[in-house]
């Protein structure tokens, strides 16, 4: 009985102790809960913060790729109308052999004996026997340059179509990326709202447990002791370029507008005032040869210019446009495309509509 009595003393003491020790540990426990739960929430204000970094990072890039179809789209069009105008060229002059060809059939060769012979001297002979040769020889050559001119506008348009569905490859991935981020940012979104409710639960457990504690206190000092508070061309300034600026400019002109003075100047003013810009590169070929601008840069149209040399016309209204010359119409334009292939309103000169913004 003693020793039962004993037994259930000690147990007694024990458990009192235990109790002791649990209370002692509870508000470090609480802090670390919080301090924890602090902690997540802020690594997860991080990564919400990076992905929409990287959504904004990638609205950027579908942006930039968007703009690259748009102006590849137009030079697509324009390339058609090309093709189209070599197909009528070549057919109109096929139809011209033809009618040559039944000419002669019809008459038969003595028509052709007939001028020949019909000569004075030897050297009338030769002449006459040179132009028929070199009517048919015309025919042929003329027929085959129409040929080089259909397949190498064709080879140009098949570029086109390649580049355009390696872009809508890109921008198809960009667009899944986006939407890979998206749900992440939602889900991430979700989670530290979750941590946040949890955080904000604790923080009201603990307060509600000093409050507690400080009532128990004040309780406890007011039983024993005291207790205690608590138009037209304008001229402006000019800059300076290299010989081979002037020819490059004057190439993309070539390439991007028809061979008219103000048509030429309107898009040199566009390429200014992008150099005169802090939005874009400060010189003409940084201009020219940034990514994704000018569709002639990548599809080799304007390379083929600078090997054959731009025409007069062209380098003219290039060193016009250095000089300062600007045409006034478009003076605060910075884009422009190819006005049948797209809606966009603006300014139209020539083949193409000018526009301040993208």
């Amino acid at each position: 009985m003693k020793i039962s009595t004993k037994r259930w003393v000690q147990s007694g003491i024990a458990l009192l102790c235990s109790f002791a020790i649990i209370l002692s540990v509870f508000p470090v426990s609480a802090d670390n809960d919080i301090s924890s739960l602090e902690n997540q929430a802020s690594a997860l204000e991080d990564q919400l913060a990076g992905i929409n970094s990287d959504i904004l990072a990638l609205s950027d890039e579908i942006s930039g790729t968007q703009m690259q179809l748009e102006v590849l789209c137009s030079d697509m069009e324009r390339t058609a109308n090309e093709l189209a105008i070599a197909e009528e060229n070549e057919k109109q002059q096929y139809e011209d052999m033809k009618d040559r060809i039944k000419y002669m059939y019809e008459h038969g060769n003595a028509t052709l004996l007939e001028m020949l012979f019909s000569a004075e001297d030897m050297t009338d002979f030769l002449n006459k026997a040179d132009f028929i040769e070199n009517l048919s020889s015309y025919d042929r050559d003329a027929l085959n340059s129409l040929k080089a001119i259909h397949q190498q506008i064709e080879d140009n348009q098949a570029t086109l179509l390649a580049q355009q569905e390696s872009l809508n490859d890109l921008q198809a991935e960009l667009q899944s990326k986006q939407e890979s981020l998206q749900a992440q940012a939602a889900a991430t979104s979700t989670n530290l709202a979750d941590v946040q409710a949890r955080l904000d639960q604790a923080r009201e457990e603990e307060a509600r447990r000093l409050a507690e504690e400080q009532a128990a206190q004040q309780t406890g000092a007011s039983a024993g002791s005291e207790s205690s508070g608590g138009g037209s061309v304008t001229t402006g300034g000019s800059i300076s370029a290299s010989a081979d600026e002037v020819t490059l400019l004057a190439a993309l002109l070539q390439c991007e507008a028809l061979q008219d003075y103000d048509c030429l100047l309107a898009v040199a003013t566009v390429i200014m005032n992008r150099v005169e810009s802090p939005r874009f590169p400060n010189s003409i070929s940084g201009v020219i040869y940034a990514s994704g601008q000018f569709s002639p840069t990548w599809t080799g149209k304007l390379d083929k210019v600078l090997r054959q040399g731009p025409t007069s016309l062209s380098l003219r209204v290039a060193q016009d446009a250095i000089n300062g010359a600007k045409l006034s119409s478009v003076a605060d334009c910075y884009y422009f495309l190819y006005e049948p292939a797209t809606n966009r309103t603006g300014v139209v000169i020539g083949d193409n509509v000018f526009f301040q913004r993208w």
